[in-house]
């Protein structure tokens, strides 16, 4: 039986991932009362039978706090996308997702409008409406994470730009050299992102091994390829000199990157994920310090810089909040 002490407002998120995917069924004050996960295996099955999934879980929610209950749907997705015509463009996660119209698909299924964003939009809209940029009018939230996404709060909104690639500042050209990420080496993905510090901390292993010297969280070759960014601040909250120094430069352009956007859009607040929410004390100095050389003194007085608050929990929130921000 139906809970009648139910809010009357639901809303539907529903969390698209290359390796796992999510639907949460909560209310506008983000109480989640339904949440399943199930793996996404896109290398056994194509999308139409991935978004029947998705339909199966989300009809048995709805069924049980009634249809009527249901105000609309939120998709989180990695892109390319397209948010205003609702659909998904090849993901590079998602082997085979061309041209999908997911919130077609949803819509019909459902009975009720769906909204889609791209993934590092969602995360700030979650970030913004309950997270460490809640009450803020301009904010920008960074994912920090595998990659360097972004996504814009300006005025009290969301902003994704002309064709959804509103604040890809992962993209900017940070060095002429550098790791490379985003497909640009010296990227500021390149130095601020996982893969880009693996890349980093590589290099500069072997330049201390070509000098002679010994680098104690990489014995040998046999575990120079297993050198993550884990690996890296596991070694510097230990004291490891070169750990350390690959933290510093990671952080200084991590600086050098906000002043530029401090600089440019003058947010109240920039709320950093994953690998600077859980380092914020080996970044923090050395990311202040580039800050107030390169920012303009009145525009960094004014903007606070956050780890982000949800932690594991931002994509069921994401989606949720694409659901609710509508």
């Amino acid at each position: 039986m139906p809970n009648t002490k139910q809010p009357k407002d639901l809303f539907l998120g529903i969390d698209i991932g290359g390796t796992k995917c999510a639907v949460v069924l909560g209310d506008r004050d983000f109480k989640i009362y339904e949440k399943v996960t199930f793996p996404t295996r896109t290398s056994e099955r194509g999308w139409r039978e991935v978004l029947e999934e998705f339909k199966t879980h989300a009809l048995t929610f709805v069924e049980k706090y009634g249809r009527d209950r249901l105000e609309r749907t939120g998709i989180s997705c990695g892109g390319p996308l397209d948010s205003k015509k609702g659909m998904i463009y090849s993901p590079p996660n998602l082997s085979g997702w061309d041209a999908v119209p997911v919130t077609g698909f949803f819509e019909k299924a459902l009975g009720v409008p769906a909204a889609l964003q791209n993934d590092a939009n969602a995360s700030a809209l979650a970030e913004w409406m309950l997270g460490a940029g809640k009450g803020t009018q301009n904010m920008i939230f960074l994912t920090f994470g595998t990659g360097m996404g972004s996504g814009l709060i300006l005025n009290g909104r969301l902003y994704a730009g002309t064709n959804d690639l509103g604040g890809e500042v992962g993209h900017v050209r940070m060095a002429e050299n550098g790791p490379t990420g985003f497909n640009k080496a010296g990227s500021f993905e390149g130095f601020c992102s996982g893969g880009g510090i693996a890349q980093l901390a590589k290099k500069m292993i072997r330049e201390k091994w070509e000098q002679g010297g010994h680098v104690g969280f990489c014995a040998g070759k046999d575990d120079l390829e297993k050198v993550t960014a884990k690996t890296v601040f596991e070694a510097a909250q230990e004291g490891d000199t070169l750990a350390l120094e690959i933290v510093r430069i990671s952080a200084e352009y991590l600086g050098k990157g906000l002043a530029v956007l401090i600089d440019i859009l003058n947010p109240e607040c920039i709320v950093i994920g994953s690998i600077y929410a859980r380092n914020e004390a080996l970044f923090k100095p050395h990311m202040m310090k580039m800050l107030k050389k390169e920012a303009i003194p009145a525009a960094l007085e004014v903007c606070r810089i956050v780890p982000a608050k949800l932690g594991d929990t931002i994509g069921d929130y994401a989606a949720l909040s694409v659901a609710v921000n509508e």
